[in-house]
């Protein structure tokens, strides 16, 4: 018997259905985002032959005690940066997500990636671009491998079956969005392909254990195309960000059921390709800032990594009347309430100041230790007096102007002494278990005791 036809009007932007066209989509606002989509019901009989029937069940129940424990064995991409963030490696049968902005160089990282995997058969299947394109992309990375093999292909039934002649020990889709299978009857890159074949891709991983890698386009807002549940089917999700002015590309974990979501890799875009960025403090420190008022030193940590980040800020006379407050790279929120701190505990007076800030080198931070980084920063500009650039800080500022104790404080010290620094301010400490610190520690319980150890 042959299945009912129907069609619904689905959104594109967020996967709300309607069964009839609307110019506004009821659930995230947007305008004219219904496209019309065909839906194929499966008679009762298909769906028990699906396997809903029990004779048909292929698993059972089993208790939890005796499920084989122990780490999931890791797959080395040769990338120390790829495989930090990814928690150690690629894990077998996992589906990995990396996102990013058109030109940031998302194809190039993975086609590197794969180029660099030693004793692995791989198969890249790019809807993007052919088979000449990604072969000049890999002459310009200078990098050749004898099992990798790639091809031209949109039709996801046809990537199964390159799949099953090449039998790869991983797999990479460039990019999800262009990806389309025959079981859905829309165009390729709408909701419903997009769940389909990310659904189809992770049965796949899931049944065989080979890695998938995708490739995934963001939406204006910054947000990885598709429906939402795309994020929710894959087990990593990675965001690959970056100014296309500056050279440095910062890969971000969003997602990851194996491994933690505070990781951050650093590369550098050269002309043969990713450069791995070992030492970030090194890139993020200008060395021409002594003498200049408005810059600061603070200690940051992202994941188990701490580097030093150079805070720039510029205080100046409101012109308008209404004073502007500006952040790149940092949360405007906190900055508003920092400034609300220093004029309310402090007594600085910046209410009909502009006041921008901004992290060097592209970076965006969101450790609260950098707080005190930044309103010395502020105070630096405003006062137009210079911070000694030996000097490092980290605390987290409270509302009543204390300076809150912040974590892994060691490592930041140790990292702040590695790069020649001669002092640090840090908040009160019971200990410090650090033996013979060739840099001085300085400790400051209150916001005004931090001002007069660095302007006197």
């Amino acid at each position: 018997m042959a299945g009912k036809v129907k069609s619904v009007y689905v959104c594109q932007n967020c996967g709300n259905e309607a069964p009839k066209w609307v110019g506004k989509c009821p659930v995230c606002g947007e305008w004219n985002t219904y496209v019309e989509e065909t839906v194929r019901k499966e008679s009762p009989a298909a769906r028990a032959t699906a396997g809903y029937l029990p004779e048909s069940v292929k698993s059972k129940p089993v208790l939890i005690s005796e499920v084989q424990g122990g780490d999931e064995p890791r797959i080395d991409t040769g990338s120390e940066e790829f495989n930090r963030v990814l928690g150690g490696g690629l894990v077998p049968g996992s589906l990995t997500l990396i996102g990013g902005e058109p030109g940031i160089g998302k194809s190039t990282l993975v086609l590197q990636i794969v180029l660099n995997l030693k004793g692995k058969r791989t198969l890249y299947a790019s809807g993007e671009e052919s088979v000449k394109q990604l072969r000049l992309r890999a002459e310009r990375l200078h990098f050749d491998s004898p099992d990798c093999y790639i091809v031209s292909e949109t039709s996801l039934e046809q990537i199964f079956v390159h799949v099953k002649n090449v039998n790869p020990d991983v797999l990479i889709i460039d990019s999800i969005q262009t990806i389309c299978t025959e079981m859905v009857e829309s165009s390729p890159g709408s909701v419903a392909q997009v769940r389909e074949c990310a659904a189809a891709i992770l049965k796949f991983a899931k049944e065989s254990g080979v890695p998938v890698l995708l490739v995934g386009h963001i939406n204006k807002e910054g947000n990885i195309a598709g429906p939402k549940v795309l994020e929710h089917i894959v087990d990593t999700v990675l965001q690959f960000e970056g100014d296309q002015h500056y050279m440095y590309r910062i890969l971000r974990s969003i997602k990851n059921r194996f491994g933690s979501t505070a990781e951050l890799g650093i590369f550098e875009m050269r002309q043969d390709g990713l450069r791995e960025v070992s030492n970030p403090s090194e890139m993020l420190l200008s060395q021409n800032h002594s003498g200049l008022s408005g810059t600061a030193i603070g200690a940051a940590i992202e994941g188990i990594r701490p580097f030093l980040i150079e805070v720039q800020a510029l205080v100046s006379t409101a012109a308008y009347g209404t004073p502007q407050r500006s952040t790149t790279g940092f949360d405007i929120r906190r900055l508003n309430m920092l400034l609300a701190v220093l004029e309310k505990r402090v007594g600085f007076k910046l209410a009909q100041k502009d006041v921008f800030l901004n992290i060097a080198g592209g970076l965006k931070v969101n450790d609260p230790a950098l707080d005190l980084a930044i309103i010395s920063a502020v105070l630096s500009s405003n006062m137009d007096i210079v911070v000694d650039s030996r000097v490092c800080l980290a605390g987290e500022i409270g509302l009543s102007g204390e300076i809150r104790p912040i974590n892994r404080i060691e490592q930041r010290i140790s990292e702040a002494e590695k790069l020649g620094f001669t002092k640090i301010i840090i908040p009160e400490f019971k200990s410090i278990s650090l033996k013979n610190p060739k840099i001085e520690i300085v400790q400051a319980r209150k916001v005004e005791e931090a001002f007069r150890i660095l302007f006197g």
